[in-house]
């Protein structure tokens, strides 16, 4: 019998659907010469410090720093995870050959390696990698199975992460505990997480240390279009009037008069970080959810393997575009004017030399049902347009540049015009978001100019504020540790920075949440701020090597080397245990101080539970959430927007089954979220009692507590 061991029991049931093992057995199935069984992601783990001597539970310096030799992994002490380990133990020892079905990633191999190690497989094994889940890929995946020996350099870039990860968490995180915590609290301490968390603190360290500027720019108005003073910006009101009453004494004079005609490239496909950003950009979703919604979509078969860094497709997957938009029938308007000529084959868009494991996140064959949950619907289609989006040609634009001069102050403005839409096409009729809307808002329609001619013209002064620089958003955190802190907006130096970024895009999402669980950073509104603790802790910190991204991009370069065979597993090990070593001789010997711990969540708690006033609720006094311009009303069978044809916006009294009281229908409105409530009878997955919330859409969705 063939035993092939895939991730997950769903993943290992389309599997075994497609091989034909359809008998189910206890923890396996089994049918036509094979054994489908499963992990739940991981069984084993790296052992504990106390694993490898008694002594070593205990947190005291003097056994610091801990450096196993060798590393050895362990079972997760879960009586579920050991009932299914011994059931993969006795396959092994069964079975002829071992098919390695795991995620075909890093850490799928490391995962599925770790369970064989540990179930002493001498089986010979083989590698089953696909990019999707549908009965095609599958298929041809088992017709092209891999050597294992193939992935060993990935298997070898995963268990060095782990170690590297095991050896400064463990000894930094119990060394800086242990030093300055106080015997208060746990100071955690990560080879990503912190200086993740120290570029938080010290964008927050900027903008409390601006000071915000008065300035005065001179403006003018000559035949409709404002032209702004070409000069730097003024710092007293006295120079601005002056310069006012200089512009009333002479005519405006256009000096040159330019139009060029551009083009605006294609956006980039998604890969992981790409399509997590724009979730949070456009309907405020975490990281963390945007994985979770993406990888369902996987699992469901819609979409390919979402655990990817880059934005291109292999060649050979060229042929098979044209079946996939030809599948999408809901997005038929715009896949049509593709389908009617040759898909092109833009290297852009195709380009083995950049696809590593796996290509960019695209939809497969099979399209979505209505079954999908709201959130994975919106996940898709931004999938779906920047899929097709890619095949379009490129946006024509016409860009005008306008130079004036009154006396001998210079003047300019510049206007900027859609030619052709080109893939613009797709996203027309989205909703425009307030960033695109401002935007248009301050765009002009700029007539044409003769360079000589001259007129009268209505200056004035514009009076501003300098800004300090804008806080971390999820979104702008991401890109952040996708560069290793560094500011940089062109994709394809972006693309050629990703393999000194900070963490793999798979873990970004689960570093960020580690900070919030640990209360190093919280949120305000879509903002990330670092808390008094998270500072304190980076202030703590004297060794750059912890908490500069620069560095810390530079091992996760030297991993993605291990991974191409291009770097030694043992010298970074190695190289870690020398920098462990080091750290800890120079903390032990600083002076110690105590981290205050303060507890932000509490005092935002006891607000939220102060005791209920019977004030009667007057919805006429009420802005309403969703277009912030007209007032709520009162009606028979719902609360709801005064502007209701235009803006859409009611909350129902009755919602799944349960009748809502005002006061949770303004914690609704005012909060986002009500408090827990019981008594639903009507919810599509049989929830009972949970939390009422929101969506980005203004959509009512209930959510376990």
């Amino acid at each position: 019998m063939k035993l092939c061991i895939a991730e997950k029991p769903s993943v290992a049931r389309d599997i075994a659907k497609v091989l034909g093992a359809d008998m189910p057995k206890q923890g396996y199935f089994e049918g036509n010469g094979y054994w489908v069984t499963w992990t739940f992601g991981h069984l084993c783990t790296l052992k504990e410090p106390h694993d490898y001597s008694p002594h070593l539970k205990s947190w005291n310096l003097i056994f610091l720093p801990i450096i196993p030799d060798p590393f050895g992994i362990k079972l997760i002490e879960n009586p579920g995870v050991e009932k299914q380990f011994r059931t993969i133990e006795k396959l092994v020892a069964d079975c002829e050959e071992v098919i390695n079905c795991g995620d075909a990633g890093q850490e799928g191999e490391v995962i599925q390696r770790w369970v064989l190690h540990k179930a002493k497989c001498k089986k010979p094994i083989k590698r089953l990698w696909i990019s999707s889940l549908t009965e095609v890929a599958i298929k041809e995946g088992f017709a092209n199975l891999k050597p294992s020996e193939d992935y060993l350099n990935l298997y070898q870039a995963g268990n060095a992460r782990a170690i590297g990860d095991w050896l400064l968490g463990i000894n930094a995180t119990r060394l800086f505990t242990k030093k300055f915590g106080g015997n208060k609290s746990v100071l955690s301490i990560g080879r990503v997480q912190t200086p993740t968390l120290a570029m938080i603190v010290q964008r927050q360290k900027e903008i409390d240390a601006f000071n915000t500027e008065e300035y005065w720019e001179l403006k003018t108005k000559y035949r409709d279009v404002i032209f702004t003073a070409a000069i730097d910006r003024l710092k007293t009101k006295e120079k601005a009037e002056k310069g006012l009453e200089y512009l009333k004494q002479n005519l405006f004079e256009i000096i040159s008069f330019e139009i060029k005609e551009g083009k605006e490239k294609n956006p980039r496909l998604f890969d992981l970080t790409a399509l997590q950003v724009e979730a949070n950009r456009k309907y405020g979703y975490s990281a963390e959810n945007t994985l979770k919604y993406i990888q369902s979509l996987y699992e469901k078969k819609h979409t390919t393997y979402p655990r990817v860094d880059t934005t291109y497709l292999s060649e050979s997957l060229h042929p098979q575009i044209e079946g996939i938009l030809q599948s999408m029938n809901f997005y038929s308007e715009f896949t049509a004017p593709l389908l009617a000529q040759p898909i092109p084959k833009s290297k852009t868009v195709f380009d083995d030399t950049k696809v590593t494991d796996h290509h960019a996140i695209i939809p497969t064959e099979i399209p979505p049902s209505s079954s999908l949950s709201r959130e994975e619907k919106l996940i898709y289609d931004l999938v779906a347009k920047r899929f097709i989006s890619v095949f379009y040609p490129e946006c024509k634009i016409s860009n005008t540049l306008v130079e004036g001069q009154v006396g001998t102050i210079p003047f300019k403005t510049s206007g900027r015009q859609i030619l052709e839409l080109g893939w613009r096409e797709v996203y027309n009729k989205d909703q425009k978001d307030d960033t695109e809307k401002k935007n248009k808002d301050e765009e002009q329609t700029i007539p044409e100019f003769k360079a000589g001619e001259k007129g009268p013209h209505k200056p004035l002064i514009h009076q501003g504020k300098t800004s300090p620089p804008k806080a971390y958003t999820e979104a702008t955190l991401l890109r952040a540790m996708e560069t290793a802190g560094k500011q940089v907006d062109d994709e394809e130096l972006r693309e050629m920075m990703k393999n000194n970024g900070i963490g793999r895009p798979s873990t970004r999402a689960n570093i960020i949440e580690t900070l919030f669980r640990r209360k190093y950073i919280e949120r305000k509104k879509k903002n990330i701020l670092a808390t008094s603790t998270g500072i304190e802790l980076i202030d703590t910190i004297q060794d750059e090597l912890l908490k500069s991204p620069e560095l810390t991009g530079e091992w996760e370069f030297k991993l993605r080397k291990i991974e191409h065979g291009e770097y030694d597993a043992s010298q970074f090990k190695e190289e870690l245990i020398a920098m462990v070593t080091d750290l800890t001789r120079k903390v032990i010997n600083e002076k110690a101080k105590v981290i205050s711990f303060q507890q932000e969540v509490q005092p935002k708690e006891k607000k939220e539970s102060t005791p209920r006033k019977t004030v009667a609720i007057i919805w006429e006094e009420t802005n309403c959430p969703k277009c912030k311009e007209s007032k709520l009303m009162k009606g028979k069978t719902a609360i709801g927007c005064s502007n209701y044809k235009s803006c859409g916006f009611k909350i129902p009294f009755m919602v799944f089954g349960k009748k809502l009281t005002e006061k949770q229908i303004q914690d609704l409105v005012i909060k986002g979220k009500s408090s827990k409530l019981k008594g639903f009878t009507e919810h599509q997955e049989g929830l009972s009692e949970g939390i009422l919330r929101l969506t980005a859409q203004f959509d009512i969705e209930l959510k376990a507590d």
